[in-house]
């Protein structure tokens, strides 16, 4: 234990159990994440793929969305990505009939695809994530009112895919440039069009109510059982709604990786097929055509399974309402990221610094009061190319601080400048270890700055290359 006052003796920094929240009712997530496959791949052959273009639908919502927008501040692609719980059609079979309810969307992914090409990160909203919301059009031509707090998927019943991008922008202040809404009637078509999709299960299931029937280990699965794995809630982990998003994005970026590496993108007949299944189930914004599609595919020729990330927006439990979530503070400089990628974080300046990350060990230690705060830092740290280690917990401050023993000067003035919220200098202590800089995270901390260009790691981030067994 090191000597300084300051310092507490270890306690465990682990994370609380998220709490059990409501499952979804219907999940649009495998047409959704062949849609950002089918954004991302090669589209070279167009002329052969102009039929399965033609199966979309389109959707005019200029006028619904209005002239007070965010502005648009460089060359990156936001896409809205919504799946549908619509029972027309082929879907009926898996639900009751809603013939006198509007859709609703249980699925809400905002596709990030940095300036430049070659990356992409799908965002998840959740859909009891609690929000404030703008006055929409709704579905029938009337007006609904601004709300301080409502739950994010009602956007949708009440004015469709314009009303959700409407909502998004004014939290995010990100700029939405397009929409793709999908419903699962071409599921099995998906799943049959890339041969199947591998999945690890860390335990044999035999669930009833989803007729899902795997041993543990690991599975190739497509059609039915396919359906079943992803609308499964009770029969696979814990039940909550966390575990199960989580569990969706692990399978979207499985489905990527295996279009990307199995020569599907770059097969006619397999991507034909493949782009047959998903069109049938797919509306976008009219400005979203075959032309602009395949404009965009282009600029994201070359993008490997390794550079498609997924996260959810961050948030935790809501305090007014157990069963619902709400936005934490760590959002506001996240959604700052995506709006300017390349430029925010900013890195710091390198001019009288000259060390890099890898020669600095850093100690992080928990003065802020949250439980796993941290840990936390500490993955970001790492993510830079700190050598990093967990010091435990401290006293509770407001303010962060950067400390230094002997040896540790440029180390500390390095971390320092990457520190936002940092209000003082490093300062040097008696009580540190040798050439080790000891960061004290308090309540001010928000996000750490990017020495990188891109959006930084964050927490719980999954991408598309990762070991399918990997427990998130």
């Amino acid at each position: 234990m090191n000597s300084n006052p300051m310092y507490m003796e270890y306690v465990d920094d682990a994370d609380p159990p998220a709490p059990r929240r409501r499952g979804w009712r219907i999940l649009g997530w495998i047409c959704i994440g062949l849609s950002a496959v089918m954004v991302a791949g090669s589209l070279t052959a167009y002329g052969l793929y102009r039929k399965a273009f033609g199966n979309m639908g389109h959707e005019d919502i200029t006028a619904a969305l209005g002239p007070n927008r965010p502005e648009k501040l460089n060359s990156a692609m936001n896409i809205l990505l919504l799946g549908s719980d619509t029972r027309a059609g082929g879907n009926a079979k898996y639900g009751r009939s809603m013939k006198d309810e509007p859709p609703r969307s249980d699925t809400m992914i905002l596709l990030h695809l940095s300036p430049g090409g070659g990356q992409a990160m799908g965002i998840s909203w959740p859909r009891d994530l609690m929000v404030p919301t703008p006055s929409c059009k709704s579905r029938n031509g009337g007006t609904v009112p601004p709300s301080s707090r409502k739950q994010i998927n009602a956007t949708f019943t009440d004015g469709g895919a314009a009303c959700v991008m409407k909502t998004i922008e004014a939290i995010s202040n990100i700029r939405i440039d397009h929409f793709m809404q999908v419903d699962f009637n071409g599921f099995k078509s998906i799943t049959n069009a890339v041969g199947g999709v591998p999945v690890c299960l860390p335990k044999a299931v035999n669930d009833p109510k989803s007729k899902l029937r795997l041993s543990a280990g690991k599975h190739e699965i497509k059609g039915e059982t396919a359906l079943a794995y992803v609308r499964n809630r009770y029969g696979l982990g814990d039940g909550s709604d966390t575990d199960r998003i989580k569990r969706q994005q692990k399978f979207m970026g499985a489905l990527a990786n295996k279009a990307m590496s199995a020569g599907v993108l770059s097969n006619p007949s397999k991507m034909l097929a493949l782009m047959n299944a998903v069109t049938k189930s797919l509306t976008t914004d009219k400005d979203l055509d075959a032309q602009t599609m395949l404009k965009i595919a282009k600029g994201m020729q070359g993008m490997s399974a390794g550079k498609l990330r997924f996260i959810t927006v961050p948030s935790g439990p809501d305090p007014l309402d157990p069963n619902r979530v709400a936005l934490t503070s760590a959002a506001q400089p996240f959604f700052r990221a995506v709006r300017n990628d390349t430029k925010v974080p900013e890195a710091p300046k390198r001019t009288a610094v000259k060390i890099d990350p890898s020669q600095v060990r850093v100690r992080v230690f928990n003065a802020s009061g949250i439980d796993g705060q941290a840990r936390r830092v500490a993955e970001d740290l790492e993510a830079q190319g700190f050598h990093v280690t967990v010091g435990g917990n401290a006293s509770a401050t407001a303010a962060t601080r950067v400390l230094y023993a002997t040896g540790a000067d440029q180390g500390a003035q390095l971390l320092a400048g990457m520190i936002p919220s940092r209000p003082q200098p490093a300062a040097r202590t008696s009580g540190g270890s040798p050439g080790v800089v000891d960061l004290v995270v308090g309540r001010d901390w928000t996000v750490l700055k990017s020495i990188k260009s891109g959006i930084p790691r964050q927490q719980g981030e999954i991408r598309a290359d990762d070991d399918i067994c990997k427990q998130p």
